[in-house]
């Protein structure tokens, strides 16, 4: 791990996370520089290493700025389940920072630069600015659809059905950062993670894949990946974008005095 330097103001009002706020809630002046002020350390964590351990205390929620990590489980006989994979403007400690001791561990698949903060600091923000809470709540509302997707990915699409989904869901998550053109994006995962995510062995993934460039679906060139055929990519997968509603805004009623009537004597 390289500890880097604290970040400005202007570089955290481009940070990813910040990124994905914007499209829940409209800040109020000072609120990002009150969650800046909460980043206790900036580091990259290298390629391979795991940033949460199954098992063991985790009580920091990370703010993913670059790289790509994988949240996963690894069974008694060895065999590991990714369960889903961490993006720019994504959060490590959800959920893990909110139990005893955390279910799954977090691996760096790629170089990956966090900013963190301790949850007890970030509940203590949201107690001053309640808006913060409601963010992390729409987003484990989001995360709770994307597990549900992937559930029904591993238990009844098709392996063809399952890449295209996990390729357009991947899309769809880094365009909304910032951090994916109209039709393609890069994709750093190696075959054995991406065949781990969607349950496939990964000389099945290479015949998928084979597939899906034979039908003039997809492009795949070293790590870019080219959406040629999005409309036929939606139908085949099933894909629906999972846009999160914004927060209602803050709103107090105008407050009413009760009427007393005295009985007249």
């Amino acid at each position: 791990m390289t500890t880097l330097p604290g970040t400005t103001m202007s570089e955290w009002s481009r940070h990813p996370f910040v990124a994905r706020l914007g499209r829940m809630i409209e800040p109020r002046k000072g609120d990002l520089e009150c969650l800046r002020r909460l980043i206790e350390s900036s580091a990259t964590i290298r390629k391979h290493r795991d940033l949460v351990i199954d098992g063991y205390e985790y009580r920091k929620l990370c703010f993913v700025e670059e790289g790509f990590a994988a949240r996963y489980k690894l069974l008694r006989n060895g065999k590991r389940q990714i369960l889903n994979v961490l993006l720019p403007g994504d959060v490590v400690g959800l959920p893990g920072s909110f139990l005893e001791r955390a279910n799954y561990s977090v691996i760096a698949v790629t170089d990956i630069r966090i900013h963190a903060c301790s949850i007890e600091a970030y509940v203590a923000l949201s107690y001053q600015r309640p808006q913060f809470a409601l963010a992390l709540s729409w987003l484990a509302a989001q995360e709770a659809a994307l597990h549900a997707e992937h559930l029904i990915n591993t238990g009844r699409r098709t392996p063809r059905e399952r890449l295209a989904h996990f390729l357009l869901e991947i899309h769809s998550r880094l365009e909304t950062v910032g951090r994916a053109a109209e039709s393609s994006f890069d994709l750093p995962f190696s075959q054995e993670v991406i065949a781990d995510a969607l349950g496939l062995s990964v000389p099945h993934l290479n015949r998928t894949l084979a597939l899906l460039r034979a039908e003039g679906l997809i492009a795949v060139h070293d790590h870019r990946v080219e959406l040629i055929d999005t409309t036929g990519l939606q139908a085949l997968g099933q894909f629906q974008p999972l846009v999160l509603t914004r927060i209602p805004p803050e709103h107090f009623p105008e407050r009413r005095t009760p009427a007393f009537r005295r009985d007249a004597r």
